[in-house]
């Protein structure tokens, strides 16, 4: 849709949000150059041009387990819905993806990886997150079976040996070695290339969660040999090992023969079974690492594979925790878990996580901000504490008016109505929000996108309102609607030194 206005032109795309990534224009990508490693000072750098890596995203599982049955439950295909997600990821301004492969739904018991439909999945979402420009680090291994919330179903080596099995059992870690082998050589149909070669796959984390005890020689010895297994294919990514899991062993983990770490954060617990209320920010204040001057951990780069603040809803939470996680020193975060458009509606396959552009607008466009935080902030960069850090660089995060909020002379983003005046209002050139401020007048729930594409030309994209009906975290069911999606008229009115004063109604 065109409108003409005085000698600018207005370029129009209302976009409902639940249309193919093909409905919609595809954002110019960030592709930083070429393959990962890790310096000796355990920083993780770009191969070709040097610079120091930093992604941000999330972690999401259609290919597999719950969501996997869910769409098929109700009715959505597989490869349209993740289209539709990895569109909506790359429209949230995120450059990472993270997923602990459900190895038990594609090996056999002996560790033999199987090409069915789950694998064929992963390879197609591998593929549409590569044409994004979306960086990813996978996990093989994920030490369970694919049932929660329903029973098992997966007959993988998972399904036959526990946690505390697979690193002391001859057989089970034979079958890991085997499955690591296979899956790191595994071509991928849609992008021709190998596993361990895909310039896209910056690093492998061995596997998530493990549980361990001591003594703690046999878990280090378990951690070289899951590592070497990985090398022995000829992969020269960085190697990741969790260290989180089972902090009484962490020296057996940072003894490893591993290029780096991984973490994640849950600062207030998972699974209340109801929404929490109350000011969260002192919680996600800091990052603590017991031991973050042991030498050994020094030289190793640091993830966070999972972070959420599970069982919130509030729009505050995300621009602290990455503000906090740079502090720390990591380079990628990844939450845990964005929801399936097709199923977010139910909130079902985590019930404590409820996280999507269309259904949880606000929550949404926090990640989008915290993407902004983690990519500015530097590393190891510190701040004074809570309150005093509310406002930093170009962020703003207040509790009382459940807002994040960037603002700087080209982008201004916020997750709730503001009467911050833009930084340089003349020389925007990115706006996204939910509700209103001094450039977008909204009557709707849905967030949107304004997006200056070339001298005189904007392209807007507006979500459905999204009415919360029910509290998103009790026990979920798809038979049990959470948020709806309203198709409202709504009055918008833009206001942009380039274009003017615009009134338009958006459907």
């Amino acid at each position: 849709m065109l409108i003409r206005l005085l000698s600018a032109v207005f370029l129009l795309l209302l976009c409902n949000g639940l249309l193919p990534a093909s409905a919609v224009a595809q954002q110019e990508a960030r592709r930083p150059d070429g393959d990962v490693f890790v310096d000796k000072q355990g920083v993780l750098r770009w191969q070709k041009t040097k610079k120091e890596v930093a992604l941000f995203g999330v972690n999401y599982t259609t290919p597999f387990a719950h969501a996997y049955r869910a769409h098929q439950r109700v009715g959505a295909a597989h490869e349209q819905a993740i289209r539709q997600d990895v569109y909506h990821l790359s429209r949230l301004g995120l450059d990472a993806f993270r997923v602990h492969v459900w190895d038990v739904e594609i090996t056999d018991t002996l560790g033999n990886l199987q090409e069915n439909e789950h694998l064929k999945l992963l390879d197609f979402l591998v593929a549409e997150l590569k044409q994004r420009g979306i960086k990813i680090i996978l996990t093989p291994i994920a030490y369970w079976n694919n049932g929660y919330p329903e029973p098992d179903t997966g007959t993988g080596f998972s399904s036959i040996y526990s946690k505390a099995q697979a690193y002391t059992n001859p057989r089970a870690i034979l079958a890991q070695e085997r499955y690591l082998t296979q899956f790191l050589n595994h071509r991928n149909p849609y992008t021709q290339q190998l596993n361990r070669e895909d310039p896209d796959i910056i690093a492998y984390e061995v596997c998530n969660e493990p549980k361990y005890s001591k003594p703690e020689a046999p878990v280090t010895a378990f951690a070289n040999r899951m590592a070497q297994a990985i090398r022995a294919t000829g992969c020269r990514k960085p190697v990741f090992y969790n260290i989180a899991e089972s902090p009484a062993v962490y020296d057996a983990i940072l003894d490893a023969n591993v290029d780096g770490v991984t973490f994640q954060w849950y600062p207030q617990g998972l699974v209340s079974g109801h929404a929490l209320r109350g000011n969260f920010l002192p919680y996600v204040d800091q990052y603590p690492i017991p031991f973050r001057q042991d030498k050994r951990f020094t030289t190793k780069a640091k993830m966070v594979y999972e972070f959420e603040s599970a069982d919130i809803i509030q729009p505050v939470m995300y621009p602290f925790m990455a503000r906090s996680f740079r502090e720390a020193g990591f380079q990628w975060a990844t939450q845990f878990a964005y929801d399936p458009m097709a199923i977010a509606f139910a909130n079902t396959e985590y019930q404590t996580h409820y996280l999507n552009l269309a259904y949880t607008p606000a929550k949404a466009l926090s990640l989008l901000i915290a993407s902004k935080v983690f990519h500015r902030v530097g590393r190891g960069q510190s701040f004074p504490s809570y309150p005093q850090d509310s406002v930093f660089d170009a962020f703003r995060v207040s509790y009382r008016e459940q807002l994040s909020e960037m603002n700087t002379p080209e982008e201004f983003y916020y997750t709730s109505s503001t009467t911050t005046q833009p930084k340089k209002a003349a020389g925007l050139r990115h706006v996204a929000g939910v509700g209103s401020s001094p450039i977008v007048k909204y009557g709707g729930t849905g967030a949107y996108f304004l997006d200056r594409l070339a001298a005189g030309v904007w392209r807007l994209e507006v979500m459905p309102d999204a009415v919360p009906i029910r509290d998103p975290f009790e026990k979920a069911s798809l038979s049990k609607p959470v948020t709806q999606i309203l198709w409202n008229d709504q009055p918008l009115q833009i206001t942009l030194a380039e274009l003017g004063a615009i009134s338009l109604c958006a459907a």
